[in-house]
């Protein structure tokens, strides 16, 4: 016996023949009509096979410039000898007796739209049971469920109309909004916080719909920047219940974290070290006396509840990231994405043959179309290449992004990570007690080193919105945090 949600064979799918003849009718009467529905329906959301036909023709007729009515149709299907297929001239005068003269017109739109996405789901959910009976060998459970959730994605999509054209004036003002936020908010800035004060001040907060690239050489310090960055927005989230019972974020983030990388224990552990200010390696290792192991037990208790998610499986690929990220938003809500980092993601349709560079194109691009598409900032970690450790100067710059033409024209802020005392600490230069030279040479070494010891720089290459420059921040390794300099401190790191 059938489920009570199979359809049985006197069941027909979800369908209604008389809108689709009063929307086709409509648009034989008027042209103009056409132009109300063009964005709602196409030619294989109805149900009969004439009336696809039908608006198809319609359709080519009209965005050819050409008019689209009884004599026209008439002579098209004529002439490709398929007059009798949708039922002869006949049917053409039924459609325009059928004909709706109103703004009825959309409702009955959008009424062809719904029954089509059913029937379209009737069918993800045939082929879905039909593939998990009988799968294709290169296809396990956990790809099916990636594929399924692909379609049901798409076909949401689907079901919403997208923005179209806004006039000017709905643009100024959604800019006059932003700017009346960041004039209220502490800190005047217009997006999303860092929790770093100098930061903020450079790029006015993380925008929604950025792609930002945050890219250092290994040891830099971005995981960390990163870490704290995400600690800190899901920290200072706070939501509001809005009139339809919806939550909206109005300062902070829930923040979802990719780590590619490392593992969510890891980055827990990181996120406590630094809230407790016991060195990360000591928690690792359990070297904890009883009152250290009762701040660090206070901490997780303080935690448990920030909104911030973890996904910490490697290997992942851009369309399985952009599914993940879309099922965050949907359930509990999302405001900024993190990932660690860009160079371990996979393509989602890369072929043997395509080169990396290629492959990574194919990411930075969706990656910012994913950021479009959720309104939040992105924030994409990624590896430098080797050429810097081949200059005398170490600072980044944007060509030495891996793979850099497409992560640097698809990004909208690039920000290098960049610690001169990790490099410093490489090149102590001998100190001969004979020598005065050599001596003098190692106190200068000495006295640079203790002067941007326990700082870092991050690097701001490139900014859409705002300029470039540096900002240097105090960084502690030992519980791996970056915070704000003092300023009181600052004046000689300034170029």
């Amino acid at each position: 016996m059938p489920k009570d949600h199979d359809l049985t064979p006197t069941q027909a799918p979800p369908n209604n023949l008389a809108a689709e003849a009063a929307v086709i009718g409509s648009i034989l009467f008027d042209n103009n009509a056409y132009q109300r529905v063009a964005e709602i329906i196409r030619p294989s959301d109805f149900y009969a096979p004439a009336h696809a036909e039908v608006f198809d023709v319609c359709q080519t007729l009209i965005q050819q410039g050409r008019v689209a009515d009884g004599v026209t149709l008439r002579e098209h299907f004529e002439q490709a000898d398929k007059l009798s297929d949708i039922g002869g001239a006949k049917y053409l005068a039924d459609l325009l007796d059928s004909a709706a003269f109103g703004p009825e017109v959309l409702d009955y739109a959008k009424i062809i739209r719904d029954l089509a996405m059913r029937r379209e789901l009737i069918d993800i959910g045939a082929t879905l049971q039909s593939k998990a009976i009988t799968p294709e060998p290169d296809e396990d459970g956990a790809r099916q469920i990636e594929l399924a959730e692909r379609q049901l994605f798409d076909l949401a999509e689907r079901g919403s109309t997208g923005r179209g054209f806004g006039t000017f004036g709905e643009a100024l003002i959604e800019a006059l909004q932003m700017a009346e936020a960041a004039f209220k908010r502490d800190g005047k800035i217009a997006g999303i916080s860092t929790g770093l004060r100098d930061l903020d001040e450079k790029l006015g907060g993380m925008h929604h719909s950025d792609l930002i690239v945050l890219a250092g050489r290994p040891s830099m310090g971005k995981t960390t920047l990163a870490t704290n960055i995400a600690f800190n927005a899901a920290q200072a989230c706070r939501r509001e219940v809005q009139e339809d019972g919806s939550k909206k974020t109005v300062d902070g983030a829930v923040v979802g974290f990719f780590s590619l990388e490392m593992s969510s224990e890891q980055l827990a552990t990181r996120i406590i070290s630094e809230r407790t200010g016991i060195m990360s390696h000591k928690i690792r290792q359990g070297d904890l006396q009883k009152d250290e192991f009762e701040r660090i037990r206070e901490a997780t208790e303080e935690l448990q509840n920030l909104p911030l998610y973890i996904d910490d499986q490697g290997g992942i690929s851009i369309s399985q990231l952009a599914a993940r990220a879309r099922r965050l938003q949907r359930s509990v809500g999302l405001d900024l994405i993190i990932i660690d980092y860009l160079q371990l993601i996979t393509a989602s349709t890369g072929r043997s043959s395509d080169s990396r560079v290629q492959e990574v194109t194919q990411i930075t691009m969706a990656l910012k179309a994913l950021a479009k598409d959720l309104n939040v900032p992105i924030v994409a970690l990624s590896q430098l290449s080797r050429q810097v450790e081949q200059r005398d100067d170490k600072r980044p710059q944007l060509s030495d992004l891996r793979e850099s033409g497409s992560i640097e024209q698809d990004a909208d802020v690039v920000m290098f990570v960049y610690r001169e005392s990790y490099y410093l600490e490489r090149t102590e230069p001998q100190a001969d007690p004979n020598d005065p030279a050599s001596n003098e040479k190692w106190a200068a070494w000495r006295e640079r080193l203790d002067a941007v010891y326990g700082t870092g720089e991050v690097i701001i290459g490139k900014q859409r919105h705002g300029p470039i420059g540096k900002v240097v921040l105090a960084f502690d390794g030992d519980v791996t945090r970056f915070a704000d300099l003092d300023r009181r401190h600052s004046d000689e790191f300034d170029e």
